[in-house]
Formats: C-alpha cells, structure tokens, sequence
C-alpha cells in the first residue's frame, strides 16, 4: 500500500516540479528572487491577496461581488495543508516513534485530518455549488466538465476521509479504507494535468512578481 502510494505520489510531485520549471523558465527576467522576494511572495499565496479583487471580491452568482470564492479557496488550500500534515505526522509517528496506527482522536495525525478534511469539504463543495450557480456566460463551457469533475474528486477524498475517521473502529473499516485510498490515487494521478496546476502556476507568478518589485526598488 506505501509502495504504490510513494510511487504514485512521487509521480506527481516530479510532474509538478518539471511544469513549475518549465514556467519559470518560460517567464526568466532579471535577477534570481531573493529572501525578500521569498518572503512576500509567501505572504501573498498565504493570504490570496489578489483573489480578493481589489477588496470588492469576485462575480460569482451574477454582477454583484461576494468574497465567497476567496474564503472557499482558503478553505481548500489549508485543508490541503492540513491533511498532508496530517499524513507527515502519521509516517513519523509510525516509522519513527514506532506507533501504530489507528492513533487515539487526540493525537496529531487525527486532528490534523480531521479539521484538514472538514476545511476541503467545505471548500470544494462550496466551490462546486457556486460552478452549479453562476453566469454560465464568462466561463469556457468546454473546460466545466473536467473542472466540475476534478472538484467533485477532491471533495469525494475529503469526504471519504471523514467516513473512514468516524468508521474505522467498525468492520466497515477495510472498504472504506479501499474507497478512500482509491480516491487519494486517483487524485494524485490526475492533479498534474488538473486545474491544481494553476496554484503552482499562481505562485511562480508572485515570486516571479516580488522579485521584479525588488528589482525595480533598487534601480531607483
């Protein structure tokens, strides 16, 4: 089971690197980013500074403006986190201390889970309701079904996490434990090609952009 996750997953990450590279490469001007550059650029991705269209926030429903998207985005971004922490200190806890799992409800790996999956569940399906409820005019119809279809996987691994955590002490366990780690592999697999490229592609962007604010601060 960890040798297929570690593969799958290491797929992944060397996928994402070569794109980010790529990009970086593809956008090269001035000067390799500096700490400060680093710092800032951090800062934004943590805070989503521009999704928050200049304080107003995003069309969503219809002409009006609402910061739902940000505060779902949020929501998603450190599930995310959360989970992966989750997953990190799980693997220490095993490999390292020794323990095995399940862990007790107030150990790390199990808080972490569980607040991380509560956040992508939140995120994603909010995100899916707002793609079920908004202008259909802005979009691009021909890349709705595989966005609607990679959100609705995020949300199925969340939620499936979640059932596993409050089931797993019954004889259910070892199903759900094959829906979930189903749904996580399939995640992986896919999220190279998905729209989770666009939070790489995002972040190159800001550094990029922070180091050209440097840049241009110390010519003058």
């Amino acid at each position: 089971m960890v040798s297929v996750a570690s593969v799958t997953f290491t797929f992944s990450i060397l996928a994402l690197v070569m794109s980010a590279v790529r990009f970086w490469r593809g956008t090269a001007s001035g000067p390799f980013p500096g700490p400060a550059a680093w710092g800032q650029a951090l800062r934004d991705v943590a805070s989503l500074r521009y999704l928050g269209g200049g304080g107003d926030g995003c069309n969503d429903r219809d002409e009006g403006f609402s910061q739902s998207r940000r505060w779902l985005h949020h929501a998603l971004f450190y599930g995310f986190a959360l989970c992966f922490a989750s997953t990190t200190a799980a693997a220490f806890y095993e490999h390292v201390l020794g323990r095995l799992s399940p862990f007790p409800p107030t150990s790390l790996p199990v808080l972490l889970g569980a607040i991380g999956g509560l956040g992508m569940t939140v995120g994603a399906a909010g995100m899916l309701w707002l793609k079920i409820v908004a202008d259909p005019e802005p979009g691009a119809p021909r890349l709705l079904g595989t966005e609607f279809a990679f959100v609705l996987l995020i949300l199925l691994t969340a939620v499936t996490g979640l059932v596993l955590l409050g089931l797993r002490a019954t004889s259910a366990m070892g199903t759900l434990l094959a829906i979930h780690l189903g749904c996580v592999l399939a995640l992986f697999v896919v999220m190279p090609y998905s729209k989770f490229v666009h939070g790489i592609y995002r972040g190159a962007a800001l550094l990029r952009n922070a180091a050209e604010a440097d840049a241009s601060v110390a010519e003058r």
